[in-house]
């Protein structure tokens, strides 16, 4: 069975986000993942992983103005000095927290570019190979998103081809792909040798993995017969309770 990591972004909602890391532990994940966490300084949630004994294995880059919609700053045209400065920023703290790898959203709307997502993304994934850490990109759907940039996995992987770093990897979540693309074992296959991270949610409604049309279980047996090493992270909004809700680990 594969490695499960809980991501804190959305599991536990009823708790502060630092003491969601000891609920992780608790409820027996041995790993993490979040989105943003730049509110607390990394020292605190370094404490806060070693404390619970997780290892911290996903974080994004920050997305810009979130509040005012933006969703990453990759490929929006004139922001690379902020894409630059968002880098630092994540990287300072997968330093302290001992996390290898970073997700780059691409960004929304009209602003967004090929060329400067390529620009952006050859340097970032250069950057990043010097401190031994991944650079991941994620194709989100544009029913949540509106206007994401980047939808697919096959515009993904000729995205990472076009950069030409060896460092750039594909961070595949199958409720995205579910959504745009469908057909996800042939996807998980033909996609295999750049995936280095997958996360799963149920669809539709994004909630437990074990609610909805995706066979999870096959995937899951799928994904062991490929060999698959890295973590699954399971980002999905618990229809109730969180611990109530990991009924679907237990097998």
């Amino acid at each position: 069975m594969p490695k499960f990591a809980a991501n804190l972004s959305f599991l536990f909602p009823d708790l502060n986000f630092l003491d969601r890391f000891a609920a992780a532990r608790a409820a027996g994940f041995k790993a993490v993942e979040f989105a943003f966490a730049y509110e607390h300084p990394a020292a605190e949630i370094a404490a806060a992983a070693a404390a619970a004994n997780v290892e911290i294995v996903l974080m994004n880059l920050p997305p810009g103005d979130w509040g005012a919609g933006e969703r990453g700053l990759a490929a929006l045209t004139g922001r690379e000095g902020e894409f630059r400065a968002s880098l630092e920023t994540a990287l300072a703290y997968a330093q302290v927290c001992g996390c290898h790898q970073l997700h780059a959203m691409a960004g929304a709307g009209p602003g967004c570019q090929e060329a400067p997502y390529i620009a952006n993304l050859r340097y970032a994934a250069t950057r990043l190979a010097l401190t031994g850490i991944r650079l991941l990109i994620e194709p989100i759907n544009d029913r949540d998103i509106p206007g994401y940039f980047l939808t697919r996995p096959d515009q993904a992987v000729a995205l990472i081809e076009r950069v030409g770093v060896a460092n750039l990897f594909l961070q595949l979540d199958l409720y995205h792909c579910q959504v745009m693309r469908g057909d996800l074992a042939s996807q998980v296959e033909i996609h295999f040798p750049l995936i280095r991270h997958i996360q799963i949610a149920g669809n539709p409604g994004r909630h437990e993995p074990n609610l909805g049309e995706i066979n999870y279980p096959f995937l899951f047996a799928l994904i062991d017969r490929l060999g698959y090493e890295g973590w699954i992270g399971c980002e999905y909004s618990p229809v109730g309770d969180t611990r109530t809700g990991l009924g679907w680990l237990k097998p």
